[in-house]
């Protein structure tokens, strides 16, 4: 659907995009990632026309935007971070105005229009002058003149910017459902989006591409050691044990472990005493009291972090079939991994001090 090759963008001071380079498939919601000033923006611009590439090529569902614009443009659907509205017009006729410059064929400017306006829910508000408007209904709106002329490629650029979080999860929603017939290149700040949206991320910084990879296997690229996280019931040592004996475990730590000298909580004889139900014998004779009864606490539940011995081997089921075979329930199992945010970071802290905007992206 969408071809990015080798595309830079650069300016006086050599500040812009470098050697930009990937593809998209029909169907896709990709997240596009980054600091300020490292190239989003500029690289957004150039995808939807706004911009011509210094160097470099981008092709939209086989049209070239060099060669063919007009062609190309009419295949995308574009919201910038400030939605291009005309605040003295009402919803309907804004629309109607963007249907002309579409190219929408005029008998069917109406249905489109319709359609917009209900799959954006701004049903009720056709003739509300859009000044008026709250932002969330604004960026809905913006939603709505990008995808009046059916395009396939969407390209949103902070689309949830300065939203509530009630018009947050509302706009997530609405994007995911566009998802379902357009391809959609998100650009945002806000990373749970990414997870919430998107089956893929790109991030950029300082112009460039580092990392393009689907959320799932994001710790995989990151050369992440394998981690679970667990919670057994049983004597601590002898978990300690069993998991220390598996050969695909490398490492076992404890998590929250009592301090050296501390003494474990117990529980009374005549705790236990009363904590029994009463049973009743046919004879009415006392009954015996249980040998637990007068035992000390129920063992209580330990918490580890084990880590493989081969970085990227899945130590799940290992794990638990010793333990299940060692009679040690395991009352919680669950993989860790570096977050998004985690990621984010590492790829793009070496980004430099001065962070001036790039020439023409004043909101990358």
């Amino acid at each position: 659907m969408l071809e990015v090759k080798q595309v830079s963008k650069l300016y006086g001071n050599d500040r812009g995009v470098h050697n930009i380079d990937f593809s998209m498939q029909r169907g896709e919601i990709v997240g596009f990632l980054g600091p300020n000033g490292a190239g989003k923006t500029t690289t957004m611009r150039m995808i939807t026309g706004y911009l011509n590439p210094t160097h470099g090529q981008i092709w939209v569902d086989g049209h070239s935007m060099a060669e063919n614009p007009k062609k190309a443009r009419r295949k995308i659907g574009y919201l910038p971070e400030t939605p291009p509205l005309y605040p003295e017009m009402t919803v309907q006729s804004y629309l109607r105005f963007i249907a002309n410059l579409r190219d929408v064929p005029a008998r069917e400017q109406k249905l489109r229009v319709g359609e917009a306006i209900d799959k954006l829910g701004l049903q009720g508000r056709e003739k509300q002058i859009i000044r008026s408007l709250s932002k969330g209904y604004k960026q809905r709106l913006g939603l709505a003149q990008a995808i009046l002329h059916q395009p396939d490629l969407l390209i949103l650029d902070e689309p949830t910017s300065g939203l509530d979080p009630k018009q947050i999860i509302e706009i997530r929603q609405l994007i995911h459902e566009l998802g379902e017939n357009h391809t959609v290149l998100l650009s945002t700040h806000i990373l749970p989006e990414i997870n919430a949206i998107c089956n893929r991320v790109l991030i950029i910084n300082q112009g460039r591409v580092v990392l393009d990879e689907r959320p799932e296997h994001l710790g995989r690229t990151m050369g992440e050691t394998f981690e679970v996280s667990l919670e057994v019931k049983g004597p601590r040592e002898r978990i300690l044990n069993e998991l220390r004996s598996l050969p695909s475990i490398g490492e076992v730590k404890e998590v929250d472990a009592p301090e050296a000298g501390a003494a474990a909580p117990t529980v009374s004889a005549l705790e236990s005493l009363e904590a029994l139900e009463p049973v009743e014998s046919a004879t009415d004779e006392a009954t015996d009291v249980p040998a637990a009864a007068l035992s000390s606490a129920p063992v209580e539940s330990v918490k580890l972090l084990v880590t493989s011995a081969d970085r990227a081997e899945d130590i799940r089921e290992a794990v638990f079939f010793r333990l299940a075979s060692a009679g040690l329930p395991i009352l919680a199992m669950k993989r860790e991994s570096l977050s998004l945010e985690d990621i984010f970071l590492k790829l793009t802290t070496d980004e430099p001090a001065d962070t001036s905007k790039e020439e023409g992206d004043t909101d990358a």
